[in-house]
């Protein structure tokens, strides 16, 4: 018993995690026909938000285009995304790990906003984030989520570039001292209020499907889940990236693609055994473009979305704003849209391209992962590449020495 609770609530390996999204993100699809994703719901929220305020945006061509039936409290899309929250916070209660945590620079929300902002902008325009155009777009075998993981990554080499600059980091800030831990006081206090929320979130997901709504309850028990996955393994896509240019480190990003690949597997079989189609969107400038400002901005904020509801549930106040800044960014790109002529200048020449019937269901899986594994083996390499060049520059005067000699 005592090693099955520590076991899960110990952080789990990256690629245990991400091998449990992947099969549930086929699952997902599977039974609802839809896509794990967040940004879209965010932009959804925008528009709500908006209405609170007396606008109309009954008229913008974009809410149309992703529909604004309800509230988010009424769509699947809405409880995915509040049993994300909900998953993670449960996990992090249980795990005693809630602490309020705030930037030691001021700065830092300033940064996370205007990341924010970039990144839900990019997100949107893309079509898609780190989710829908990116971990369960490839398995959808949809062409624009290779210009996306493109684009993406060139953005987030240009961000990290940015974040090691002396202007972005600033002075750095002392750490105040002092105060007394409040660990052995919330020790037992967290875990049942973990546990609490854990039996009410269940019973509302046993409501929903009691009462017929099969598709809010498999959104919330799918989030909810997705929200343990996220915590457990600590799945950040900007981490992927930033650690990869810059420490060399390729876990993460390596666990990434090994997911999608099983993932990959298990959707071209739900999609022969039950004659459905893909989940395809558009591939035009507006998704490298969308991409690469995506790929900046997570940088920027220190967060993709995944990454930003874990450890907003942690209790880290900075990703407060990096979450108000994906809304308002989405938001703006559902105005500019159409009132700014974003869709005609980058969006309308595109199409919706996609393997499958390119290349029938065997021959789509097939391309899809060899390119994975492709993609698997430059992270690799780039990782190693990293380490060794980093070894010859630590050993560099030994290294002198012997050729001397």
């Amino acid at each position: 018993m005592y090693f099955i609770k520590h076991s899960i609530l110990n952080y789990w390996n990256p690629y245990i995690a991400l091998l449990l999204a992947g099969i549930l993100s086929a699952l997902y699809f599977a039974f609802t026909g839809a896509v794990w994703a967040v940004t879209g719901e965010f932009t959804r929220l925008g528009g709500e938000f908006l209405g609170l305020f007396g606008a109309d945006i009954s008229g913008w061509a974009y809410f149309d285009m992703i529909r604004m039936d309800g509230t988010t409290l009424t769509r699947p899309g809405g409880w995915m995304i509040w049993g994300m929250f909900a998953g993670a916070l449960i996990m992090v209660l249980l795990s005693n790990n809630f602490k309020i945590r705030v930037p030691r620079q001021k700065r830092r929300y300033v940064q996370g906003l205007f990341g924010g902002i970039i990144a839900g902008f990019g997100a949107r325009l893309a079509l898609g984030c780190n989710l829908a155009a990116f971990f369960t777009g490839v398995p959808q075998f949809s062409l624009h989520s290779w210009i996306f993981i493109v684009a993406t990554g060139a953005g987030s080499y240009i961000g990290a570039k940015i974040v090691q600059t002396r202007w972005w980091k600033g002075k750095p800030a002392l750490a105040k001292g002092g105060g007394k831990s409040t660990v052995k006081a919330t020790r037992t206090i967290q875990p049942f209020v973990g546990g609490v929320i854990a039996v009410l979130y269940l019973s509302l997901i046993v409501l929903f499907f009691a009462q017929g709504q099969i598709l809010l309850g498999f959104g919330a028990l799918f989030g909810a889940l997705f929200g343990i996955l996220i915590e457990r393994g600590q799945i950040c896509f900007t981490s992927a990236f930033r650690d990869l240019w810059i420490m060399g480190r390729s876990i993460m990003a390596k666990a990434i693609i090994a997911g999608m690949a099983v993932s990959s597997v298990l959707t071209i079989a739900v999609i022969a055994s039950y004659g459905m189609l893909p989940i395809t969107q558009i591939a035009a400038p507006s998704t490298f473009i969308g991409g690469a400002l995506f790929g900046l901005g997570i940088v920027m904020a220190s967060s993709c979305e995944t990454g930003m509801m874990y450890r907003l549930m942690e209790g880290q106040i900075l990703y407060f704003t990096v979450f108000a800044g994906n809304i308002a960014g989405a938001t703006f790109l559902a105005f500019a849209w159409d009132h700014l002529g974003v869709y005609d200048l980058f969006v309308a020449s595109g199409a919706e391209l996609n393997l499958v019937p390119a290349f029938g269901p065997v021959g789509a899986v097939l391309a899809t992962l060899l390119i994975l594994l492709a993609l698997y083996i430059i992270v690799k390499l780039r990782g190693d590449n990293y380490h060794a060049v980093l070894n010859v520059k630590k050993g560099g005067k030994r290294y002198a020495g012997t050729d001397a000699s």
